[in-house]
């Protein structure tokens, strides 16, 4: 069962792909689609703002999902398995709505959340990330790990927002990357 913060969410990313600019959009409107009051939309985020964060949170965490659900088999070396993530990640993105409804928004007042607001976003991604790769190689060092990560999330955002190359060579380019920065060969720890 959806929770009111997804409803409210869900509310938000609807009211995005409808073509309604965000510094327009009436929070009463986002309550009243979700069927919750408005003032239970700002108990539950406070701001415009807040609810624009949490909903460029979500979907990182949906990214972050999908990215572990991709790396499965890609685990002899740390390089592959965030190559494996990267490609992933731009690839749904290619085909993700509200991704494009937020980059083509004039206003821009969504962008930020992903670029000079993204503080949230990198550091949940960050975590996730070392997390991954620190529990498959124990050997690591936990601060070249962060660098790394943090490196391949800025990239890889970057790559989000103006894309380059197709997402399986960047993904290439990312697995080349990290395996040069981390230096270890280990083998992934097995799972009991």
């Amino acid at each position: 069962m959806a929770t009111t913060r997804d409803l409210l969410l869900d509310a938000a990313a609807e009211a995005v792909l409808s073509g309604a600019a965000w510094t327009k959009l009436r929070m009463a409107d986002v309550a009243r689609d979700a069927g919750v009051s408005r003032q239970t939309l700002y108990y539950e985020f406070g701001s415009r703002d807040a609810l624009g964060e949490a909903l460029a949170l979500r979907e990182a965490e949906r990214y972050m999902a999908g990215a572990d659900a991709a790396m499965v088999g890609h685990e002899a070396s740390p390089g592959e398995a965030m190559g494996a993530a990267t490609a992933y990640t731009l690839s749904a993105a290619g085909s993700n709505p509200l991704l494009k409804a937020v980059l083509t928004d004039d206003s821009g007042s969504l962008l930020p959340f992903l670029t000079t607001r993204s503080e949230r976003l990198l550091a949940a991604a960050r975590e996730h990330c070392a997390s991954y790769l620190c529990n498959h190689w124990p050997d690591l060092a936990y601060e070249q790990v962060l660098f790394v990560v943090d490196t391949v999330n800025r990239l890889t955002l970057s790559h989000l927002i103006l894309p380059g190359a197709r997402p399986d060579q960047v993904g290439a380019d990312i697995a080349l990357l990290v395996d040069s920065l981390l230096s270890s060969r280990s083998a992934p720890k097995e799972n009991p």
